[in-house]
């Protein structure tokens, strides 16, 4: 049971709430502090004060005064008038990483809502509906307006819910409950970050894993070609002190430990002086992705802390406009990770290249096919990794320069977060492919290296893997072998047996 304070939650809590299913309850101080800040928009309604939100019309006709009795129509009208999204659904666990950030800033008290509407957000939670959430529709302009009306929408009835199969089912027809909004309410559901917050969070958490993956891959690759573990000695690390790249370094290094593939050439005279960039300096592109992780870790860690609506209100009974709900840092973020995660694919791509190259391969035979010309053995493979990490290129482009304005140029510059960080999804999930490529070639060389035994780390990544590749022979159908690497690389099976072996992993 994740609880949601008038404090925040943590990254943590969102993925087990997003990936998990985990339920959702509110705090006592969550619920005082909805009831603090309803007052003081009860208040001003009295007073019949101007206050945009409250009282006023919503973007570029903030200046139009709305009558009470209109305001709880107004408010529902803005749901329906900004669900205006088009495409494929989002994942269930965007959606529901979003709800829940929208729980978190409702429960802050700074949104002026009664308790229930956020906990009517709860209950969808708990209750499994996922509303339909379209692809197309956010500028991060005042966060992600229509992604979060179309989850709003479904609040009040109305609206599309993903059934289980895939399918768009109505509200209603998914069991919902629908309730009224009052004033205020409407706006403080959509106005905000937490789409592209939590698919940054959950970004984060994947590029974690996948980082250290990759440091995985490289030592078996590494190993493979005969490299030297000679350039990942600590001490070679301390002398530039990026935190990252002696994180990855160290990684490595101890992976490659115990082999006696690298024994086999360590006092070879004749053996290359140096190895090529892609094994020699993986520590350096890896563990600058590593510190830009980092980077983006800290801006989501405190976009996770601070109050994103507008108007807020604040507890000396103010209510004020603010510019927070601008998605800027987010953008900045997730194009920057994008960068660095792209280049971890494609480092690891050419290691694959250099495998199958019989020129620079240090004897293994051609694309690692021992019987090669009836055979391709993995030579598809390294162009299904070539072309990920063109489109990795091209998604790398950062989406964050590309403001249009809108609302008749009341919002005159948008962040684009919610497309970076719908990229970064994808850059991510190809970095995984490149990286089950790599698993695949690399545990194939080491089988060729027969019958010299790679590091415990390698055996262990060889007999994984030979479950599903088998050993080196006749072509087989590799589809399903890649998905099946895939599945190694993206869950935290393999990692697990190797830090048990080799011990924990940066």
């Amino acid at each position: 049971m994740i609880t949601i304070t008038a404090n925040g939650i943590t990254p943590d809590d969102l993925i087990a709430v997003a990936r998990a299913n985990a339920r959702v309850t509110l705090a006592q101080d969550a619920l005082d502090a909805m009831r603090a800040s309803r007052s003081i928009v009860d208040a001003i309604e009295r007073d019949g004060r101007p206050v945009y939100g409250v009282s006023t019309g919503f973007g570029a006709l903030a200046n139009t005064f709305i009558a009470p009795e209109r305001r709880a129509e107004l408010q529902h009208a803005l749901i329906r008038s900004h669900a205006a999204g088009v495409g494929a659904p989002m994942p269930r666990e965007v959606v529901r990483a979003m709800m829940l950030l929208r729980i978190r800033s409702l429960a802050m008290g700074r949104s002026g809502v009664r308790p229930e509407v956020a906990q009517a957000l709860v209950e969808l939670l708990n209750a499994d509906i996922t509303p339909w959430v379209p692809e197309h529709g956010s500028l991060g302009a005042s966060g992600d307006l229509a992604p979060l009306a179309h989850c709003a929408l479904v609040l009040i009835g109305e609206g599309w819910v993903l059934a289980k199969d895939g399918a768009r089912v109505s509200a209603l027809d998914a069991g919902v409950s629908p309730i009224e909004l009052s004033s205020k309410e409407g706006l403080a559901l959509i106005n905000g970050t937490d789409g592209m917050l939590g698919m940054l969070l959950m970004a984060v958490a994947d590029a974690a894993h996948l980082f250290t993956m990759a440091d995985v891959t490289a030592a078996l690759s590494i190993e493979a070609m005969l490299g030297s573990d000679r350039p990942f000695m600590p001490e070679l690390h301390t002398i530039r002190p990026h935190p990252g790249q002696a994180a990855s370094a160290a990684n490595i290094h101890r992976l490659l430990q115990g082999s006696p593939i690298m024994d086999s050439h360590r006092d070879d005279l004749v053996h290359a002086v140096q190895d090529a960039y892609s094994m020699r300096c993986a520590p350096q592109v890896a563990g600058a992705a590593r510190d830009t992780l980092e980077f983006a870790a800290t801006v989501a860690g405190r976009e996770l802390r601070s109050i994103v609506d507008n108007p807020v209100v604040l507890t000396d009974g103010r209510v004020e406009s603010t510019g927070n709900f601008h998605g800027a840092p987010l953008g900045f973020a997730a194009d920057y990770l994008a960068i660095a995660a792209a280049e971890v694919g494609a480092i690891s791509e050419r290691r694959v290249d250099r495998l199958l190259d019989v020129t620079r391969s240090r004897d293994l035979p051609p694309f690692l096919s021992p019987d090669a010309g009836v055979n391709s053995g993995l030579m598809i493979a390294q162009y299904t990794a070539a072309g990920i990490v063109a489109e990795n290129r091209r998604l790398a482009a950062p989406a964050s320069v590309d403001s249009l304005p809108t609302s008749g140029m009341q919002e005159d510059h948008v962040s684009m977060g919610w497309a970076a960080t719908r990229k970064l999804r994808t850059v991510l999930d190809n970095l995984c492919s490149i990286l089950a490529v790599e698993l695949i070639s690399a545990v194939r060389g080491i089988q060729l290296r027969a019958p010299l035994q790679p590091s415990p780390a390698g055996r262990l990544a060889v007999a994984t893997v030979e479950r599903f590749a088998g050993k080196p022979g006749p072509d087989v159908f590799l589809a399903p072998v890649m998905e099946a690497a895939r599945g190694l690389v993206m869950s935290r099976e393999l990692r697990k047996e190797i830090e048990r072996e080799a011990g924990p992993l940066a």
